[in-house]
């Protein structure tokens, strides 16, 4: 195919202006046309809606109003404690256009997650739900800043103001505040390596500076007939960063799910709706991929692009995507404080299968050693991004300059994720920092032999570690999860590592092989490698006594 990477890396400016919102760019300007949708929803039971930009604008308008007479003030932080359903869309253009900060929190959070979040940030509303609102109650006398809880689709406890009964002695007309693209406009908490949860103070020029690489990783996005949908989120990065607010920055639809993942239901979500654009983390391609290996055969799809991130997809499943969706995988590459940055396009570059791809047009990327040092072509270091005149970064960590001065080195942002650039420039992702295997004198990262392992037709999820060893310092160790209809055995086991052997080098096949019913997983699906360090590390301890 024709490379067009560095034409479209060469012509690439910013244009982001110094006056900019988020909820104006992502419904107030659409909203005047009444025929625009916004927003198909759907819940497991079955319940469904649609919302015009005009519809999600006029109660985005009326919140607005309710939140300012609870007395919420500019730069007031209001936590938004929702899975994907109508009021989180709503209640983050209504907290946006007031100049207040958004507080995205996991409606999986416990009492003590939320506890430390509500009181770092000192937030003073919570917007809930009945599935939330209990662990809420759980912290509230603890929650030292709280003063309104903001209860939706029937969560009416005592102390609760009532969404609806709020809303409607509200006005329908807002003035949406004209606010800097360099003022606040959310606190995201992520939970890196070590240490207590940081909360990412994120600009309105976050939008902005996560649309170059929106656009190349859903191969030129928009185009006609473009409707968006992905199960991450819309409390984390991936779900509103990489979702929400970028297809509406396009006045396009998206699709939102009230439920938990299942494979069947995405298959049956994307023919419903005529999805033509999906974020699907790794986790659900594989387990899509495993429960219907031939979705062609049971359901009407309508892809044009799949965009992927959190872990490495691995060749395994950009091939079977290929062949089965008729869509070659984008992978891309960021965090929190700095999304979006790397990835690919493959209607624009050639895509290297279990690479992550190249430095998006507008963002510099390299591979540094430990003093900031680009490293040779092909050789191990850490992802890091130049922060000069780039949009995408977030502001600071909220009440922590020790870990904000940490998080650079000179004008590099770190990501704590290794990786390799190869003479092409495009990045090859060996897992976090603290994922690295050192065996023998070898650095192995885990993506490469867990994309290996998927392909065994008895595994169904892998998960890879070092395991501390007197000799070698580490070997591979790999969680495996097995299929429906095999059992663990010896033989299974020898089978395995044979498959592994034979098609990486010598150094990295698991030397273990331990049978597990499910991997520890994050609430945005990533694989917890460092729960399972700590099981091994306690179970060898147990051990030695």
């Amino acid at each position: 195919m024709n490379d067009r990477y560095d034409e479209l890396y060469r012509s690439w400016r910013w244009q982001v202006p110094e006056r900019y919102n988020i909820a104006r760019a992502c419904c107030g300007r659409w909203a005047a046309d009444r025929s625009r949708f916004a927003l198909y929803w759907e819940d497991e039971a079955g319940a469904t809606a649609a919302y015009s930009f005009w519809d999600i604008q006029r109660e985005a308008n009326r919140l607005s109003n309710a939140l300012a007479a609870l007395g919420v003030k500019r730069g007031e932080r209001v936590a938004i404690i929702l899975p994907q359903r109508p009021e989180t869309a709503i209640a983050y253009m209504a907290i946006f256009q007031m100049g207040a900060i958004a507080l995205p929190l996991s409606h999986l959070f416990g009492p003590d997650a939320l506890e430390f979040r509500f009181n770092n940030a000192q937030a003073s509303v919570a917007i809930v739900e009945p599935t939330t609102i209990a662990n809420l109650w759980a912290a509230k006398d603890r929650l030292t800043h709280l003063r309104h809880v903001i209860g939706v689709g029937g969560a009416r406890e005592s102390e609760v103001h009532v969404w609806e009964d709020l809303l409607a002695k509200s006005s329908p007309e807002f003035s949406c505040l004209d606010t800097k693209a360099e003022d606040p406009s959310l606190i995201i908490y992520t939970s890196g390596t070590t240490g207590a949860p940081k909360g990412a103070l994120e600009a309105h020029r976050l939008l902005p500076g996560n649309l170059p690489g929106f656009i190349y990783s859903h191969d030129f996005f928009p185009q006609p007939g473009d409707v968006f949908w992905s199960p991450a989120d819309w409390a984390w990065a991936g779900g509103l960063f990489d979702a929400l607010l970028p297809t509406w920055s396009f006045g396009l639809p998206i699709l939102g799910y009230r439920g938990k993942f299942d494979a069947e239901k995405a298959y049956y979500l994307l023919a419903k709706y005529g999805i033509r654009n999906s974020f699907l983390f790794p986790t659900a391609l594989k387990l899509m991929m495993k429960a219907v290996p031939e979705p062609g055969k049971k359901y009407a799809l309508n892809l044009r692009s799949i965009m992927s991130a959190g872990e490495s997809v691995g060749v395994t499943v950009i091939e079977w995507a290929r062949e089965q969706l008729n869509v070659t995988i984008n992978e891309m590459f960021g965090q929190t404080e700095i999304n979006y940055v790397v990835g690919n396009c493959q209607s624009a570059w050639p895509v290297k299968p279990g690479s992550i791809g190249r430095p998006y047009p507008g963002h510099k990327v390299a591979v540094v050693d430990d003093k900031g040092h680009e490293v040779p072509r092909g050789e191990l270091g850490e992802i890091a991004i130049d922060r000069r005149n780039d949009p995408v970064f977030f502001l600071e960590y909220w009440k922590n300059p020790d870990a904000t001065r940490e998080k650079f080195i000179g004008d590099w942002g770190c990501t704590g994720d290794q990786g390799r650039m190869d003479e092409d420039g495009y990045l090859w992702y060996q897992g976090r920092s603290d994922d690295v295997i050192k065996s023998a004198g070898y650095r192995i990262g885990p993506a490469e032999i867990e994309s290996c392992l998927v392909k065994h037709p008895a595994v169904a999820n892998a998960a890879v570690i070092g395991k501390p060893d007197a000799a070698r310092g580490q070997i591979v160790k790999a969680f495996v999860v097995l299929q429906t209809g095999h059992s663990p055995s010896e033989k299974l086991v020898e089978q395995i590592q044979s498959h592994v052997r034979g098609r990486l080098a010598p150094y990295e096949y698991p030397r273990e092989i331990e049978f597990i019913d499910a991997l520890p997983m994050t609430t945005t699906g990533k694989v917890q490698r460092k729960e399972l360090r700590r099981r091994e590390e306690a179970r060898m301890k147990q051990g030695a006594q």
